[in-house]
């Protein structure tokens, strides 16, 4: 034992003499009156056992034991250090819990970026599975599901009119049936143009591409081609014999127009009887809908609705508005030129429109064609000069005053979205693409905006 210890231990004897003296002193003064008391007795007892431990901790083994007893604690303590967690309580008590052994293994087998990719990774892919699902689907039924989404887009264009006739007085019913009608008339019109153009100018294109085919074989037969008339001619004269010999391949797809057509006229049935209904009674459908929501969640979806709507609607009116400039301007470039067939590649114009960059490129391209084969390569060159300024026009000017005050659509999302349009759907994908882009950029930000509070503006 050490000098410290021998001292605390004289001291405590010390204190321990002088308290077992006065204990005998006081137990003398009152032991003559409590020889027959129970409770003397009891208390007789703990003094004694009470001197009997200090006088152990006197002789020093108690000292001994709780030092010993200490430094087992501390000992313990700095084994257990790694598998106890020290939490301290507002008492700053320290309270000891052991470790959750498992999570610590596998977060040390496993890294955090890989269990974050893990969890992103199955969602997408259920999420993937669901897009797919959604698309097969939508592929099966694609002769119901076109003529709606154009009922659709023919209902965004047609809307307006039928709000101003009732704003005039017309009754709902009779301010759609003279929408349609209008609307009738103006196709009718168109049709009835372009194919009475086409045969009056049919004649003219045949007469004029083959004196432009002459001159092209007597070009080529020159220097620095010299290639033989005659290879040319028989290369003509190949399509016939190839159209007898396949005879079963051309039947086939006589066959497939036959079913095209077919599918062609049911769908537009189909579309004119829901446009009829969509204008009529769309306000009524897409409150029915909203019936059958929470309070909470209709008003959301009815936010996103008519921004989605709007955004349509303004999408719409800036295309038809977009296409009868292009429209225009190539059909006074080619009447200008002399080109034959002049209103139907303006009408071509104006439908190809409806598809934003590439519709324009493969019309621009076929009136080039027709240009090229009827007045030459100068007139060719000229026709792509307007159409190459009109591009520029339409992307710098047109588009952002016209359509993108609704639509702000980046170039290269519309060329993505194009592409996967085309790709999923052909040429009906690519018209729906942009209105289907436009159309979630409005609605997401609305289903995501929480209700204003009752002292919040709404």
């Amino acid at each position: 034992m050490t000098d410290d210890g021998k001292a605390a231990a004289r001291a405590t004897q010390s204190g321990t003499d002088a308290g077992m003296r006065d204990s005998r002193d006081a137990g003398q003064r009152t032991g003559d009156g409590s020889e027959n008391d129970p409770a003397a007795r009891g208390n007789e007892n703990d003094a004694a056992a009470a001197e009997e431990e200090e006088d152990r901790i006197a002789g020093g083994a108690g000292v001994r034991e709780q030092i010993a007893r200490g430094l087992r604690v501390r000992k313990q303590n700095r084994m257990n250090a790694p598998e106890q967690a020290v939490v301290r309580t507002p008492e700053q008590a320290r309270v000891t819990m052991p470790a959750r052994q498992g999570n610590v293994a596998e977060n040390s087998r496993v890294p955090s970026w890989l269990q974050t990719g893990a969890a992103w990774s199955w969602r997408l892919l259920l999420l993937g599975v669901a897009i797919y699902l959604i698309a097969r689907i939508l592929g099966i039924l694609y002769i119901v599901v076109v003529p709606c989404v154009a009922a659709l887009l023919l209902t965004a264009l047609l809307q307006p009119l039928t709000a101003r006739l009732r704003r005039a007085g017309l009754p709902g019913l009779a301010a759609t049936w003279a929408t349609l009608l209008i609307a009738a008339a103006v196709l009718g019109g168109l049709v009835l143009l372009v194919t009475n153009r086409v045969s009056a100018d049919y004649p003219t294109m045949v007469a004029e591409v083959k004196h432009t085919t002459t001159q092209v074989e007597s070009l080529l037969s020159g220097p620095p081609f010299h290639v033989k008339s005659s290879s040319v001619k028989n290369a003509l004269n190949n399509i016939p014999s190839y159209l007898s010999k396949h005879k079963s391949l051309v039947e086939g797809t006589v066959v497939t127009g036959g079913k095209i057509a077919a599918e062609f006229f049911g769908g537009l049935v189909l579309m004119l009887f829901v446009t009829f209904f969509l204008i009529k009674d769309g306000e009524r459908i897409w409150n029915w809908l909203l019936g059958a929501m929470r309070t909470e969640t209709a008003r959301r979806v009815d936010r996103a609705g008519h921004a989605s709507w709007l955004a349509v609607v303004y999408y719409m009116r800036g295309t038809v508005a977009v296409a009868a400039i292009h429209a225009i301007v190539v059909g006074l470039a080619l009447w200008i030129m002399g080109v034959p067939l002049v209103i139907p590649l303006a009408v071509l114009v104006f439908v190809a429109a409806f598809v934003p960059l590439v519709g324009l490129l493969v019309a621009g391209t076929l009136a080039i064609l027709v240009t090229l084969a009827t007045k030459g390569w100068i007139d060719a060159i000229v026709l792509l000069g307007v159409l190459i300024i009109e591009d520029q026009l339409e992307a710098h000017l047109l588009q952002p005053q016209v359509v993108g005050r609704v639509i702000r659509l980046h170039p290269l999302a519309v060329i993505l979205s194009l592409a996967v349009g085309g790709v999923l759907a052909g040429i009906p994908g690519a018209v729906v693409a942009i209105p289907v882009v436009a159309v979630i950029t409005r609605a997401l930000p609305e289903l995501r905006r929480s209700d204003p509070g009752p002292d919040e503006p709404g």
